[in-house]
């Protein structure tokens, strides 16, 4: 596979892992992030920049391997209105304890219950929160998927003018029974064709009626010039490897071609990276972002016995999470950080039987998180 260096966002990605980027710049006072926001979150000027002027002055921000965490989205507890602050502190602790990169609008940022405007704010408070406190470099990926290509597109563009530098796109699965042969490709392609920003596949059956991209499929997608990386959470880690091997991945050892493969979950960060994956993207890191990082640096060093044993601790964590959703992992935010809230309405808000249990099943892996830190 040819370089990808037609992509029009990102940069050519370091070699050397950990980074030589300034992403761990030292985080100015969490107090930055309180004085970001000095209007109404509902207010359509927030919103005022255009996709050219963007286009022309945003910087460029390489993916690379490592852990991506999908972030919660917080709601105020009496209204449900957004929590612009406690989202931006969010972001900061996670940039903070090394994490490559962030995702907005994702399955536990709920982002099927929020308005566009409400998605537009949320990456925007998070790109605000992530600058403000030194990390410039950082990037953010955006959900933007849709049952339609239209309204997948305008996400897309969206994501690029609230901040966002690449689109986590699932596919459209409502009309799935009357879709032909190659439809999930003209889809890809043609958001791919549109989009400001470079996109990623997310390939997620549970989310989207059953619908599992095979490695052909993405593997043809690949060759696109905006299509610049996958997320499987379909945890088939066969899969990953076919694809990984035939497009040349880049891992925490090679460059590779620069395509990002990606697991989506934490319980086989290991297995991901064995099989010539980049890292994963995962829910659990919004718990213990440093011991998910802790599995990737250890493998990267060639402490493999090490990273085995963490891995299995950040396994039993992750069941915690999956068993959960994210109502268990808003539970156990509030239990251990002190934050978190509730989902929003229809989801159930636990009962103190529920949040004893979710804290039960991350003790262990919070008591090794907090050692790390």
């Amino acid at each position: 596979m040819a370089p990808r260096d037609q992509v029009p966002s990102p940069s050519p990605r370091s070699s050397t892992f950990p980074h030589d980027l300034p992403i761990h710049a030292t985080p100015r006072s969490l107090s930055v992030v309180e004085s970001i926001y000095s209007q109404s979150q509902y207010s359509e000027s927030s919103d005022s920049t255009t996709a050219s002027s963007v286009d022309d002055s945003r910087p460029s921000r390489s993916l690379r391997p490592g852990i991506y965490v999908p972030t919660v989205t917080f709601f105020q507890a009496e209204t449900e209105d957004l929590d612009l602050q406690t989202i931006s502190r969010h972001a900061v602790r996670l940039a903070q304890a090394g994490v490559a990169g962030l995702t907005t609008q994702g399955s536990n940022g709920e982002a099927v219950h929020l308005t566009h405007q409400e998605r537009k704010l949320v990456t925007k408070a998070t790109r605000n929160a992530l600058d403000g406190a030194g990390f410039h470099a950082m990037p953010v990926i955006v959900g933007c998927g849709s049952q339609s290509t239209r309204e997948t597109i305008e996400l897309c563009r969206e994501a690029m003018t609230s901040g966002g530098d690449y689109a986590l796109v699932l596919p459209p699965s409502y009309y799935k029974g009357m879709y032909k042969a190659d439809s999930l490709v003209e889809f890809f392609e043609e958001v791919a064709d549109a989009s400001p920003i470079p996109i990623l596949i997310y390939n997620y059956p549970g989310a989207v009626s059953g619908i599992d991209m095979d490695s052909d499929v993405i593997i043809k997608l690949a060759k696109h010039p905006n299509i610049v990386g996958c997320k499987l959470t379909c945890g088939n880690t066969g899969k990953l490897g076919r694809i990984a091997s035939s497009v040349d991945a880049v891992t925490p050892s090679n460059e590779g071609s620069g395509f990002m493969c990606m697991g989506g979950s934490a319980d086989f960060t290991l297995q991901t990276l064995v099989v010539g994956g980049s890292g994963i993207i995962c829910g659990l890191g919004n718990i213990a972002p440093r011991a998910c990082v802790k599995v990737i640096e250890l493998y990267a060093e060639g402490k493999l016995e090490e990273a085995k044993k963490l891995q299995a601790v950040v396994a039993r964590g992750d069941w915690a999470a999956i068993s959960g959703g994210i109502v268990g992992t808003k539970s156990a935010l509030e239990t251990y950080y002190g934050y978190g809230g509730f989902a929003r309405k229809p989801l159930p808000r636990p009962s103190k039987q529920d949040a004893i249990k979710y804290a039960s099943g991350f003790k262990e892996l919070v008591k090794l998180e907090k050692s790390l830190a």
